[in-house]
């Protein structure tokens, strides 16, 4: 063993300090498994005072570091190469919940939808939904602002932050806190959310709880074209009415889901199917309901489904959440995008995508969140088939420069990490790059918290650790 890992080891136990390549091989990849890296150790606190003693000995060695949660990212963010991985996993304490505040204070590691359950008795939940939210942690969500079909409505992650403790490379321990009215100084809450790991580790976070809705209704609307599909995302929102949630599954995407355990009774001859939910007080949500099925008629719908119970909108939902997982049948590989593009260019661009996806001979599966307009085009294929890989990458680069070129966005909420990286200088002019390095360096002036990460390393001018730093 080496002398950080001793140093680690005597802080969080041998057990909890990983160095066997056959230990870390699993730590080597993240939910997209394009990229693997090998970290060179693993370290996993239990305790907030471990965490806070296993980043102080870090930055004592100058050690490079990477913080994962559940692992759950599509962006290869929270891949360590040949740096610590410090995994958080194990703190995942729920400190307290509060029902006259509806706030709660958890620790990283705490799984998101367990959240949920413990607010549940108190009439609450927690809204960001990420479709790993069964697995991926609220420390995780907060480094990449996750978001989820719910956030629509209700908001991605930093709209329900309220305050988080976090120790910063260098080992001090800051509270950094929303913005009130009578707030004296910056936002460095709205500055950490969506860091992507680069400025620290969390410690605890202290979440605002939302009020179940008297009602719900979970609507699935198919049609014979992803065009109408598309048009009537628009319609509704245009109409005013603002669903808590709008999600467009294609017919590769539904074939892949029924023909999966995670089948859900989608109409497998359907081009494109709507699954649309609206919540909220009782009084003029039949009337909403009303009318969102009348426009998706107007808009060329087939059949418009309405849940008739708990269990059947459970099944629904099923469907959408895990249909990442069910292309999995298709092929050992998955590419995942997630650009952001305006609402009312959905047709369009939806129609170039699938120009492109024949362009280069693969198969694209569209399942995104359609009432922002945060696509997900997803492309199942062989990572051992050099020529097909090759397609792959060239079809997702053309997708995500038509995307920018249609006044978009690279990312909605998997974040930049390694996989986006590539795409920044596109989207963004050279001073604004400098200012994100700058920012950066008030949080990690070594830059050693999840490097080569988010902004082009020469952009930063990377901090490389000194030969014999991890020794």
């Amino acid at each position: 063993m080496s002398l950080l890992s001793d140093e680690l080891s005597s802080i969080v136990g041998a057990r909890h300090v990983l160095e066997r390549a056959t230990e870390l091989l699993v730590y080597e990849s993240d939910a997209l498994p394009g990229y693997h890296k090998k970290p060179r150790l693993a370290v996993f606190p239990g305790t907030r005072d471990e965490a806070i003693a296993v980043v102080r000995a870090l930055h004592a060695a100058r050690a490079p570091f990477v913080p994962r949660g559940a692992g759950t990212g599509l962006s290869g963010g929270a891949l360590a190469d040949d740096v610590v991985l410090l995994g958080l996993q194990r703190m995942r304490k729920i400190i307290s919940v509060d029902p006259s505040a509806r706030t709660a204070t958890v620790e990283p590691g705490v799984v998101n939808v367990n959240l949920t359950k413990a607010a549940a008795p108190f009439g609450l939940h927690y809204a960001p939904d990420p479709s790993s939210q069964s697995a991926c942690t609220i420390g995780g969500n907060v480094s990449e602002n996750s978001g989820g079909p719910h956030c629509l409505k209700y908001g991605v992650t930093l709209n329900h932050v309220i305050a988080a403790t976090v120790v910063l490379p260098g080992g001090d321990v800051v509270k950094l806190e929303r913005p009130t009215a009578d707030h004296t100084g910056y936002d460095l809450l709205g500055a950490y959310v969506g860091s992507e790991g680069c400025f620290g580790v969390t410690l605890d976070v202290t979440v605002r709880l939302t009020p179940n809705p008297e009602g719900v209704f979970t609507m699935l609307a198919d049609f014979t074209s992803v065009d109408d599909a598309a048009r009537a995302t628009s319609a509704i929102v245009a109409a005013g009415i603002l669903p808590a949630a709008l999600e467009l599954m294609d017919h590769g995407t539904i074939e892949c889901v029924e023909s999966s355990i995670y089948a859900a009774g989608y109409p497998r001859d359907a081009a494109a199917v709507l699954l649309i939910e609206v919540d909220g007080a009782l009084a003029g949500l039949d009337e909403d309901v009303r009318e969102v099925q009348r426009l998706c008629r107007d808009c060329g719908a087939r059949e418009i489904r309405t849940a008739s119970d708990a269990t059947e909108r459970a099944r629904l939902w099923q469907g959408r959440k895990k249909s990442f997982g069910a292309m999995g049948r298709m092929a050992p590989h998955l590419a995942v995008q997630d650009a952001v593009v305006p609402r009312t260019r959905l047709a369009p661009i939806l129609a170039r995508i699938a120009e492109i996806g024949g362009k280069y001979r693969i198969t694209v599966c569209n399942v995104f969140h359609a009432g922002d307009g945060n696509l997900h085009p997803n492309v199942p294929y062989d990572g051992n088939d050099p020529d097909e890989t090759a397609r792959v990458h060239a079809a997702m680069r053309e997708i995500m420069e038509m995307c920018i070129a249609e006044g978009g966005a690279i990312t909605g909420e998997h974040g930049v990490g390694l996989d986006k990286i590539g795409y920044m200088e596109s989207l963004f002019p050279g001073d604004s790059l400098d200012a994100m390095c700058r920012l950066r360096d008030a949080f990690d002036p070594e830059r050693r918290a999840n490097p080569g990460k988010v902004v082009p390393s020469h952009r930063c001018r990377e901090w490389l650790a000194a030969p014999g730093a991890h020794s």
